[in-house]
């Protein structure tokens, strides 16, 4: 079981991600003592999407196709609509994501990046939670969809709007402590 400020959590984004959902895990994990990282699709800083219109930006620190699954103790997906819905057709991001699914390290999803989840088919028979106005999608994929501000299945971690935030991150925590999660395939 690795302590949170032994561990590094990876978070995978580009442009259009809700800039609370990337800055509020990024910081309080590393106030916790987490080695985190940021990858992208291409290797320029990324731009938020703060509430009505873009926000600021973010480093890269590597790209999506250098990302080794060994390198790293679990994987945060910030929403937003834009962020998620590019990476879900891009063939690098999806890589990372189905591969963190399947060695049952933690993966975090809030708001619209469950996406992700449905994209990777890591959702079927599984509780979780998003964003209101995409649980069609996550119960179409299969998943028992809940409102409430967390949901976690065996490591898979999901969370509705940046309200939830402080017990999203504080899963996370809990999680990454517990270690890796025997998952059978969705």
């Amino acid at each position: 079981m690795p302590f949170i400020n032994k561990s590094k959590i990876l978070i995978l984004a580009t442009d259009g991600y809700e800039r609370s959902e990337l800055r509020f895990p990024l910081e309080e994990l590393k106030k916790r003592g987490a080695e985190v990282k940021i990858a992208s699709i291409e290797k320029q800083p990324i731009k938020s999407w703060d509430e009505k219109d873009w926000g600021d930006t973010v480093d890269v620190d590597l790209l999506a196709t250098d990302v080794k699954l060994e390198d790293f103790d679990a994987l945060v997906l910030p929403g937003g609509q834009i962020n998620p819905d590019i990476l879900r057709h891009n063939d690098d991001a999806m890589r990372v994501v189905k591969e963190f699914v399947a060695s049952g390290k933690v993966v975090a999803a809030i708001c619209h990046a469950p996406w992700l989840l449905v994209e990777a088919g890591a959702l079927k028979g599984r509780k979780a939670t998003s964003y209101a106005s995409i649980k069609t999608d996550l119960k179409n994929a299969g998943a028992e969809w809940s409102d409430t501000p967390v949901v976690t299945d065996k490591g898979i971690i999901t969370s509705r709007c940046p309200d939830d935030l402080p017990a999203f991150v504080d899963k996370i925590v809990e999680e990454v402590e517990e270690g890796r999660h025997d998952r059978r395939a969705a």
